[in-house]
């Protein structure tokens, strides 16, 4: 079954209770966390996740693009994060390995992500730790960018060791995922479609939600 995990980046920072809850047929909430220095745009941090986390039972899918995920990760945990997910470029694999433990010990889903000039090899040290794995289709930091389908291989190559080593990690990808590029996304193993100015823009939004999902 194919998830959607919509990104409150394109929702109305101002009516996020009201933009969240017209999401609610949605799978997971996704939440870009920015810090300004890993990448070049400061979004939300942790007193905002902690404000939505009673506005929705959806399970909130925290995506941390900032430097050294490791020192926060349980404080996203503590505010309502269901699945926190670190970028293996963002610190040294020690201390990722040490951000999953952390998040698993908080009794949440963990996982790690990638940028597109980042190889699926970098995956492979944290791969069985993992209850998902973010593949970035776009470059982190600001959304509305153009889907780069030549991240495709890169997902079909973890689906296929993923599928080889018979683990239950799902398979998400982020940036420019529209109604037009989720079946590449589909075709090549992703599970979890992130989607927002997609979703966000549509007229009817539990209609797009439902054609993401297919």
């Amino acid at each position: 079954m194919i998830k959607v995990s919509p990104s409150i980046l394109s929702a109305d920072f101002a009516n996020l209770a009201r933009d969240i809850e017209k999401i609610a047929s949605a799978d997971y909430v996704h939440v870009d966390v920015m810090d300004g220095l890993f990448v070049p745009n400061i979004t939300i941090g942790i007193p905002v996740v902690k404000a939505i986390r009673p506005t929705t039972a959806l399970p909130l899918d925290v995506h941390l693009m900032i430097e050294r995920p490791v020192r926060y990760v349980e404080q996203f945990c503590d505010a309502g994060a269901d699945i926190v997910t670190c970028h293996v470029e963002a610190d040294s694999d020690e201390n990722t390995r040490e951000a999953l433990a952390k998040i698993h010990a908080r009794g949440k889903r963990a996982g790690v992500v990638i940028k597109p000039k980042t190889p699926a090899e970098a995956v492979l040290p944290f791969l069985g730790d993992c209850d998902i794995v973010l593949v970035m289709t776009v470059e982190p930091g600001f959304g509305g960018q153009s889907f780069m389908a030549d991240m495709m291989p890169k997902v079909a190559q973890l689906r296929r060791w993923i599928d080889e080593r018979g683990l239950g990690c799902e398979l998400e990808v982020d940036g420019g995922v529209s109604l037009k590029t989720r079946d590449a996304c589909v075709e090549a193993g992703a599970n979890v479609l992130v989607a927002g100015s997609a979703v966000y823009g549509a007229d009817d939004i539990p209609g797009r939600i439902a054609a993401l999902r297919g």
